[in-house]
């Protein structure tokens, strides 16, 4: 029998999450973070955000998990990851077997640094196949973190430099499965464009803003984008200011006014405009379908 989540205690119109609302469930845990086994058939059929840190390892998956409005079929040897306000639903299959962490967000923070790349970067890739060597180690540093966690007298220290490990194992395997961080690790520019675009894209959308402080033409910038990222400058701001709608949309009950100010927009309608050119939506249908 699948394990429908969508019954938690914060009401229905509510839909970010907070640990609280899993503490029941976890087989271990401290305050700062919750360990369970992931086994077996699970449902959510209404996509929500959690106001924390979450990582799936998966020994065997089967059924999708869909993050951010992308659909992930789920197979063995994954690793899943999910920030801070992302948007997941998923149906997982009864053969399902694996590890959960959820970290609270500043002991997350504490640990970080070890994920190398922009968060941003992990967001648009969630799911990481891993190799059996890289899974092994993974799942040692999981097993390692419930024994201490299942001790009287656990050590916070231990916890985070496991979870450490963890983060620097995740950030190599994902540099050798996505272009997009081999792109970041051996072009400094794209790197601190992409850190730039999470720092200013509700008040600065014109490519120009990005290309001064990069000290390079806008021109420029855009043919670097192009080339290794295949998407124009253009594009990959527009991307992270519509992903933001979507959040906004599904985990508040800001209106779209409210919204379309949030995200630096004096016009409404243009700012439904331009997310129904995205999502083929207006922005009260893709609420109305959350």
């Amino acid at each position: 029998m699948k394990k429908h989540l969508d019954y938690l205690t914060k009401p229905q119109e509510s839909m970010l999450l907070d640990m609280k609302d899993f503490r029941a469930l976890q087989k271990a845990g401290a305050p700062e973070i919750i360990f369970n086994n992931f086994d077996g058939a699970r449902s959510i059929t209404k996509a929500h955000s959690h106001d924390f840190f979450v990582i799936i390892l998966f020994e065997k998956g089967c059924g999708v998990h869909s993050i951010d409005g992308i659909d992930y079929t789920i197979g063995d040897k994954e690793l899943h990851v999910l920030f801070p306000d992302q948007m997941h639903k998923w149906d997982i299959a009864q053969t399902t077997k694996g590890y959960q962490l959820m970290v609270e967000r500043s002991f997350f923070e504490s640990f970080a640094p070890y994920f190398r790349f922009s968060f941003t970067n992990y967001q648009n890739n969630p799911v990481i196949k891993l190799d059996s060597n890289t899974y092994k180690l993974l799942k040692y540093e999981f097993e390692a973190i419930l024994l201490e966690l299942e001790k009287p007298d656990a050590l916070l220290d231990i916890i985070r430099a496991r979870s450490g490990v963890i983060a620097a194992v995740v950030s190599k395997q994902a540099q050798e499965s996505f272009l997009e961080f081999k792109v970041y690790q051996s072009n400094s520019r794209l790197a601190q464009f992409n850190v730039l675009i999470d720092k200013y894209y509700k008040e600065y959308k014109n490519v120009g803003f990005y290309a001064e402080h990069l000290h390079i033409t806008a021109n420029y910038l855009n043919v670097l984008c192009k080339k290794h990222l295949k998407l124009s400058a253009n594009s990959l701001i527009h991307n992270r200011v519509m992903l933001q709608a979507k959040r906004l949309l599904y985990n508040t009950d800001l209106s779209i006014k409210e919204i379309s100010i949030e995200l630096g927009f004096l016009d409404q309608a243009y700012f439904s405009h331009v997310f129904k050119a995205h999502t083929s939506l207006s922005p009260s249908e893709f609420r109305q379908n959350r």
